[in-house]
């Protein structure tokens, strides 16, 4: 393990650093992670798509629980991270601290009020889910262990989070990756080898969840991590949950936008029969696979951000967005070329059912027009996230996950049937980012001129 790199030599690195090589340098492992995240589910969907599409169909219910789980512990890891990345960038380490710690606890609690109500009326949340009558059995047997594991994977999102706010985004890695590999190598000895089906897919992910959550805490325990997780350090007073609340408030809305949007499609899905759910839960899965690149990438730049816009140096915040929306969108747009070619055989690896694939072919290959258009709506939101400038980002969050895409679902699936479904996130995405470029460039001009202004000074 490398020697852990000191405040001052941090401070320095984000802020004189050439954007074009620290943004890389910090997303990469945030990109292994992301991706190594949607491993969790991807392995889940194809080992139960080899029981039957009822059982395919009930991952992707569940996935809105997951989502849910999610939406908890991103809001306080972002928000915590948000804060920690700019006291880290004013050299308060003591304060960064007390962030994490407070998020982390709280993340715990939180997870337990999920587990708790979950567990005791969970026919009822299957079917708040999108579950429809064949498939809820199989939703119960998985989401019933999913709800044991809420409150340490809720916790985990926070230390994932406030390893890479510090900059430490290999430790973030090596948790995330270490429980995503135990996670594949158990699904089939869990699910065959021990013929526990869809439960075992389950028991598997919260074990390999857990594994990872250990790993994180031991970065804090043992002094790998610049900050430290103590009881003793939760805030007492209500300041510091303000803060985390304030900068996670777009995660939480965008989250739990997301949440509320992956039930309206279960549920819109439902309608055409579990073929339309498994093939759009498929989907789904696909495309997170495929945005987590953007996001890994986009969270590479946030502390950069961060950092150097605390630090007065608005000119490299300016410089790094476009590095970021750049490489973003050439990524984007090799991705969506290569799914436009290969969108049947995608689909045909998690589940080899003639409806399941002809549905999702035809999602996926609209999803995947709209694809590169995100780079430049995620950043903007990143950015925003992490300059302090919650407002906007809330909007664009809200946009892209509810406020744009529920009514394109409703209004499409009423006027186009199912075809409206599979088309509704591309029109979200359209709009999106026609909604994304004024609320950005004024921002950017900003941020360009007050570069101007210091280097004249």
């Amino acid at each position: 393990m490398k020697p852990r790199i000191d405040g001052n030599e941090r401070y320095i690195r984000m802020t004189t650093e050439p954007v074009s090589r620290l943004i890389p340098t910090l997303a990469v492992p945030t990109i292994i992670s992301m991706l190594v995240t949607s491993l969790y589910n991807m392995a889940d969907t194809y080992f139960v798509g080899k029981i039957n599409t009822s059982a395919t169909g009930a991952v992707g219910i569940v996935f809105s629980l997951m989502t849910l789980i999610q939406v908890l512990g991103m809001t306080l890891g972002v928000g915590s991270g948000s804060y920690i990345a700019r006291l880290l960038g004013q050299k308060d380490t003591e304060r960064a601290t007390a962030a994490v710690s407070t998020a982390f606890f709280a993340a715990l609690l939180c997870g337990l009020l999920i587990t708790v109500p979950g567990e005791i009326f969970l026919t009822q949340f299957m079917r708040l889910l999108g579950s429809t009558e064949t498939i809820l059995p199989y939703a119960k047997a998985y989401g019933g262990w999913i709800l044991l594991g809420a409150p340490y994977m809720a916790a985990s999102f926070v230390m994932n989070v406030g390893l890479r706010s510090e900059g430490s985004a290999v430790l973030a890695m090596v948790g995330i990756a270490s429980g995503a590999v135990l996670n594949i190598a158990l699904d089939p000895i869990f699910i065959f080898v021990f013929g526990m089906g869809i439960a075992g897919a389950a028991l598997a992910t919260i074990l390999s969840r857990l594994v990872g959550f250990l790993i994180l805490l031991s970065h804090y325990m043992h002094r790998r991590s610049a900050l430290r997780i103590r009881l003793s350090s939760v805030a007492s007073s209500g300041a510091m949950y303000k803060e985390i609340l304030r900068s996670g408030t777009p995660t939480l809305l965008r989250q739990s936008l997301a949440s509320i949007s992956s039930i309206a499609l279960n549920t819109a899905a439902g309608v055409y029969g579990d073929a339309a759910v498994a093939g759009m839960s498929v989907v789904t899965r696909l495309m997170v696979f495929m945005s987590s690149i953007i996001i890994g990438f986009g969270q590479g730049f946030q502390p950069v951000a961060a950092f150097n816009y605390m630090a007065g140096r608005k000119d490299r915040v300016h410089e790094a967005f476009w590095f970021a929306v750049k490489t973003g969108t050439i990524i984007l747009c090799i991705f969506s070329v290569t799914t436009e070619i290969f969108a049947s055989q995608m689909i045909r690896l998690f589940r080899d059912d003639p409806d399941v694939i002809r549905i999702g072919a035809i999602a996926l290959r609209l999803q995947s027009m709209s694809l590169p258009l995100t780079a430049f709506i995620v950043i903007s939101n990143m950015m925003f996230q992490y300059i302090g400038k919650p407002a906007k980002a809330s909007v664009l969050a809200l946009s892209r996950q509810g406020l744009v895409f529920i009514p394109a679902l409703m209004i499409s699936s009423a006027l186009f049937g199912l075809t409206g479904v599979e088309m509704s996130q591309a029109l979200a995405d359209g709009i999106t980012f026609l909604i994304a470029i004024p609320l950005t460039m004024g921002t950017l001009r900003s941020l360009r001129q007050s570069g101007r202004e210091a280097s004249s000074a």
